[in-house]
């Protein structure tokens, strides 16, 4: 039982890493300065909806992962 929720733990964790590096950056950075910040009005649209799906992911992995951090946390006890 300890080892599948070690698994779990490892998986949730890359889970959460992979979704947290897929959303946009909330500032345009340089790309902005350079590009001059032009987006087209249905790619920014999905886009949205895109990084809705993102946030709320990142709040379901970032549950699971402090569950099965505690679960693994009591099973090394």
């Amino acid at each position: 039982m300890a080892l599948a929720a070690k698994v779990f733990l490892a998986v949730i964790s890359v889970l959460l890493i992979v979704v947290v590096l897929l959303q946009s950056s909330k500032s345009p950075g340089l790309s902005g300065v350079i590009g001059g910040g032009a987006e087209q009005v249905m790619g920014k649209a999905k886009a949205r909806g895109i990084d809705a799906l993102l946030n709320k992911l990142t709040a379901v992995f970032a549950t699971l992962f402090m569950i099965m951090a505690i679960v693994v946390a009591f099973f090394l006890k």
